[in-house]
């Protein structure tokens, strides 16, 4: 380390299966099965064709501006550059607060996989065991979390891809034995021979989840700041990963829509492992031997790895802000090892306060049993479901700041006389493809606001922002000074 500046340790190919971990976790692994009860089968693979298309417009917006602006702080340093110091300063804290929300869930889905397995262990054990061992991978270098992550995405990508191939060729084999209409009739008898079962709205409602489960894969914007020769690392990154991520996720979500019912899927449990359990192979008589319980293990490491990016993301957010003088310089240090220490702890105690409460909850009913009536796992599931709203909904505001500094880069780029064949990446399309991209997250935003039970979660996140906006206006000029 040297001036208080990143160890760039990050190689080609940690980038490419950082992309790949960051977005492979509980939305589309455990996330897919709520969608599929709310929105049906039909609905939901709607929904994610949509998001797929959100999120490679917003990818490629996000290769220019990384490429010519390879920082830690990105997506706040662009908004800081390119709309205003405010307007950075709140993107800033939305980043953080989607990946805390989301490490959080990777936490209670984390436990909620292993407790099939392990019964009399409580559910809170296995969150404090698996906060300790993602705050190690990230505490000592960066080099460790990015081979880490590499290891634990590579199983993952490996999994998904084996799970491909199984569904292809048990929905094959249904197709010979039963027949088109037997094989997919879960697309249009979900629920009252209807195509949605609870009605077109329902997808609207989805998209935001489904757009939660495409969460992570802008993490190499973030990374990129510690990679080395990024001009080049971020297009192969973009061009190697966005494509493969859309077909995994629509593939694996049509294969889980066909095997699993809108009744049968919920946000508890992993439809991966529901739909190895149902899955039929020609030669092979009942449920395929261990493979639900070694897609269980694979989903745990999955898991695992989201949570791991997200702790590596949002301690970036925090160091970015000290950096630009908008927070205590405390969070700006670096230990000798080139992580930002402070910023790692105090993330790693704010991704902890929904366990927290939940362990709270759990103490309250040894006392007051009779409380169980009102809190039982159906406040879990409530409380995971309003997690992913709030992240997908700062999720949604980053992603179309995202869009728009690019298109306010780009006309001040070729303003300025340079030509676009000097820059390493050059986004297509533009500007509708930024169109797209800003249109698409306004819709998510939108359509979340029709499911009543969800509204406090949006409402919180709107006062979230605005205290954001009042604290940036009062401390301006306090960190500056101390600094």
């Amino acid at each position: 380390m040297k001036n208080n500046t990143f160890m760039r340790e990050i190689q080609t190919r940690h980038l490419i299966m950082i992309a790949f971990g960051g977005a492979m976790g509980t939305g589309l692994f455990v996330g897919s099965g709520g969608s599929i009860h709310q929105a049906g089968a039909l609905g939901t693979l709607i929904a994610y064709c949509v998001a797929s298309v959100i999120v490679y417009s917003v990818m490629l917006s996000l290769g220019e501006l990384s490429s010519a602006f390879p920082h830690t702080g990105s997506f706040g340093d662009y908004a800081h550059r390119f709309i205003s110091p405010s307007a950075g300063y709140v993107i800033f804290w939305m980043y953080w607060l989607n990946w805390v929300a989301t490490v959080a869930v990777e936490y209670t889905a984390i436990a909620l996989l292993l407790n099939p397995w392990f019964p009399d262990v409580n559910i809170y054990v296995w969150v404090a065991l698996c906060a300790v061992a993602i705050f190690v991978l990230n505490v000592f270098t960066v080099k460790l979390f990015a081979e880490g992550e590499f290891i634990v995405s590579f199983i993952k990508v490996f999994a998904v891809m084996i799970f491909l191939i199984l569904g292809s060729i048990s929905i094959i084999y249904n197709i010979y034995l039963h027949g088109f209409s037997f094989t997919f009739a879960n697309f249009y008898t979900a629920n009252n021979n209807s195509w949605f079962p609870n009605g077109l709205t329902a997808v609207f409602m989805t998209i935001l989840a489904v757009n939660f489960a495409f969460t992570g894969t802008e993490v190499i914007g973030v990374a990129v700041g510690e990679t080395k020769d990024p001009r080049n690392a971020m297009p192969k990154a973009i061009r190697a990963t966005l494509m493969r991520i859309i077909i995994f996720f629509i593939g694996s979500v049509f294969i889980i829509a066909t095997f699993v019912s809108s009744n049968d899927a919920r946000i508890t449990e992993s439809p991966f492992v529901t739909t190895l359990q149902v899955i039929r192979l020609p030669f092979l008589e009942g449920e395929l031997p261990y493979i639900p319980d070694i897609m269980r293990f694979i989903l745990v490491v999955a898991l695992f790895s989201t949570a791991n990016s997200g702790l590596y993301a949002s301690t970036r957010m925090v160091w970015g802000l000290a950096q630009k003088k908008m927070y205590p310089s405390i969070f700006a240090r670096l230990n000798k090892k080139g992580i930002p220490i402070y910023a790692l702890l105090m993330t790693m105690l704010f991704s902890l306060l929904p366990f927290f409460f939940e362990l709270g909850i759990y103490i309250c009913l040894q006392f007051f049993p009779e409380l169980s009536a009102y809190i039982n796992n159906k406040s879990i599931e409530h409380m995971m479901e309003s997690l992913i709203t709030v992240s997908g909904f700062t999720m949604m505001i980053v992603w179309a700041s995202i869009s728009y500094c690019q298109y306010v880069f780009r006309k001040q780029y070729l303003a300025s006389g340079k030509k676009l064949e000097d820059l390493a990446y050059v986004t297509p399309f533009t500007p509708y493809i930024q169109i797209i991209g800003i249109l698409g997250c306004i819709i998510s935003m939108i359509g979340v606001y029709f499911d009543e039970k969800e509204r406090i979660a949006i409402w919180g996140t709107l006062i979230y922002i605005a205290l954001c906006y009042i604290v940036y206006f009062a401390t301006k000029h306090k960190f500056a000074k101390e600094q």
